[in-house]
């Protein structure tokens, strides 16, 4: 699906605030509401946007310390790992890359000895799973809400 000027403003005015009612996106991006109504919905089917959110701050929500973890994994193991890993409630994100490592988890714990806990007792037993690193975040920002 090719994207032009006014779908690529739309989805910048929905990444600030997915509840933006569409005759305020309309406004912001200069087109009709009927226009930007026909406009999402396409872009909406066309799976562009997959869904609404919300962004939520984890250390307001309870979840004080945050880590990128990776996974060394073994040869041809992704695909019943991927499953254990979806399952495992604080791990936030989950990418397979290439590199030196196989995947990158985003892990959002109560503490750190929280975050021990998972990593210890759930990755590093994982059938597959031949290595981790932890790298703890001091801070971060979620650049989707401007």
């Amino acid at each position: 699906m090719e994207l032009d000027e006014v779908d690529r403003a739309i989805i910048v005015e929905l990444r600030r605030d997915a509840r933006l009612p569409v005759a305020t996106v309309a406004s912001r991006v200069h087109i009709s509401r009927a226009s930007c109504y026909t406009r999402l919905n396409r872009l909406t089917t066309e799976g562009v946007i997959s869904g609404f959110t919300a962004v939520v701050d984890p250390v307001k929500l309870g979840l004080s310390a945050s880590a990128y973890v990776t996974l060394r994994l073994r040869q041809h193991s992704w695909r019943e790992l991927r499953a254990r890993l979806e399952a495992v409630e604080e791990i936030a994100h989950i990418a397979l890359v290439g590199g030196s490592f196989d995947v990158i988890l985003l892990v959002r714990a109560k503490d750190n000895a929280d975050l021990r806990r998972v990593v210890f007792d759930h990755l590093q037993t994982m059938p597959g799973v031949l290595d981790t690193q932890t790298f703890l975040i001091f801070e971060d920002t979620d650049t989707r809400t401007g």
